[in-house]
């Protein structure tokens, strides 16, 4: 699998070959005004929930600036990249000598992603960065997304960020942008994606030829607006384990038989992607029921589901970065959250 094919979802198109933006009109509006102006922020934090399209803008923002390389000439909105153009087919094709995807690379022994972006590939930005463009064209850096930075790699990207090279522009995708530095945070100009709408969620989805099931309006509840939790409640089987585990943990069903049950569909051969998914989903279940808790006034009860939640996210991390069992590990989280119910 090629890099620029790593990651991608079944059913989805990767961002740099995207050539439609659902939503976040008036997020492109100001980037392709910021751009113009001639006084854009060097570093720009595009950050929102996972799915909604960050990567879609960056890449449409590169495309965009390597278009039009003279901002004060650049038109006033981001059009839709041009498949005949040669610039917008090397950005999609990866092959742009002047658009650096810096993500979590792949591992030679195992042919999968790596679990974080590390120093080594900031190196490669920083060198990137120092080669003179035959063009004098711009320089830019997608860090997508800079949570999966490990601490090395955050810190050697935040002292590129403090001393930018001239014509150089990053892009710093983020899910969770209080995890990040704070120092990273404080060197970059903030801008917040939303959630996509139903009938932007809905287009993005048609557009990739994905139909939603007869429980339609359930999996628009569950995907929160974001493509690739959608896609993942279609094609992944999401749904129907987000189904059993919420039966699991109110107590329906035959509970052992149902527990051993998804953790057996969990813990398959090439479940990486339905397990991330199933441990976010179980993150957000705990993290509702604590907040209910506290608008209930049952403050203790909402500490206790709080101190839960973090604690499950913690054995999680632990079980991956350590290779552990990850059936047993389920079927023990499972049995956790549903005594805590």
């Amino acid at each position: 699998m090629s890099e620029q094919g790593a990651g991608v979802l079944d059913g989805a198109t990767h961002p740099a070959e995207q050539t439609r933006l659902f939503g976040h009109r008036q997020a492109e509006a100001f980037l392709a005004n910021s751009y113009r102006s001639g006084k854009g922020h060097h570093a720009i934090l595009i950050e929102g929930p996972e799915g909604v399209g960050k990567a879609t803008l960056a890449f449409r923002f590169a495309n965009h600036v390597l278009t039009h390389p003279d901002p004060q000439s650049a038109p006033p909105a981001i059009a839709d990249p041009d498949p005949s153009s040669a610039t917008s087919r090397q950005v999609a094709s990866g092959a742009s000598h002047n658009v650096l995807h810096l993500t979590r690379p792949i591992d030679d022994k195992t042919g999968r992603m790596k679990s974080a972006i590390t120093v080594d590939e900031v190196r490669r930005a920083g060198k990137f960065l120092s080669q003179t463009s035959g063009t004098g064209n711009w320089r830019i850096v997608i860090v997508d997304p800079a949570d999966d930075l490990n601490r090395n790699a955050a810190n050697a990207i935040l002292k590129i960020l403090e001393e930018p090279p001239k014509r150089s522009l990053f892009l710093v995708l983020s899910h969770a942008p209080g995890k990040l530095l704070p120092t990273i945070r404080s060197r970059c100009l903030p801008l917040s994606l939303a959630p996509l709408s139903d009938d932007d969620l809905l287009a993005a989805l048609a557009t990739l030829g994905t139909t939603l099931p007869s429980a339609g309006e359930q999996v628009l509840a569950a995907a929160n607006g974001s493509v690739s939790e959608a896609l993942k409640l279609v094609n992944y089987g999401g749904f129907e384990i987000l189904e059993a585990f919420r039966a699991i943990v109110s107590g329906e069903g035959t509970l052992r038989k149902d527990v051993h049950k998804l953790a057996d569909v969990l813990s398959a051969k090439d479940s990486d992607t339905i397990f991330g998914f199933f441990c976010g989903q179980a993150s957000d279940y705990i993290t509702r029921a604590a907040r209910d808790a506290a608008f209930a006034g049952d403050l203790q009860r909402a500490d206790a589901l709080a101190r839960l939640s973090s604690s499950i996210t913690d054995r999680i991390n632990v079980s991956q970065a350590y290779n552990l069992d990850r059936k047993q590990t389920i079927i023990s989280l499972l049995d956790e959250i549903s005594a805590s119910m």
